[in-house]
């Protein structure tokens, strides 16, 4: 009995080392200083990269199962900083989305090129490109899409 009047002061002065030896809490954290954003997620910023695609949707027709088909959708920043591309998702393995890897200049222009691989698919299939960029939204969408046949229905 004796012996748990000594352990709770010791915990207690353990826990009350480990709090104030923590500093001002900023160690090992990074600085916000190289992060600029505007007020707010939807409010844009008088220094802010925009993209414009000139359109954000292709469709590829009609292709024979297994056909591998490319389609680049061209762009522009229309901001007045850096564009910069930090992703291209797609909602399938069969779609493959590439772009430039360097900053896009205001006023420069680039492309994101869809591949799509037909193999194992037939009829409407439509596959949705997602480029992560920082503009704002820094979210937007792409599609690509075609009816796909096998060899009999060709």
């Amino acid at each position: 009995m004796n012996r748990r009047k000594h352990v709770f002061p010791i915990l207690v002065l353990a826990l009350g080392l480990l709090v104030s030896c923590g500093g001002n809490g900023n160690e090992g954290r990074l600085s916000t200083d190289l992060v600029t954003n505007p007020k707010s997620a939807t409010e844009k910023s008088d220094k802010q990269a925009a993209i414009e695609f000139d359109k954000e949707e292709h469709d590829f027709g009609t292709l024979l199962q297994g056909e591998v088909v490319s389609y680049s959708f061209h762009f522009t920043n229309t901001g007045n900083v850096p564009l910069i591309i930090s992703q291209v998702t797609s909602t399938c393995g069969c779609t493959v989305g590439d772009y430039p890897r360097e900053p896009i200049a205001p006023g420069k222009s680039g492309s994101v090129k869809a591949t799509y691989d037909s193999a194992g698919h037939h009829g409407f299939q439509s596959r949705t490109l997602t480029v992560m960029s920082n503009t704002i939204p820094a979210k937007n969408t792409l599609v690509i899409k075609g009816k796909v046949q096998t060899p009999d229905q060709y």
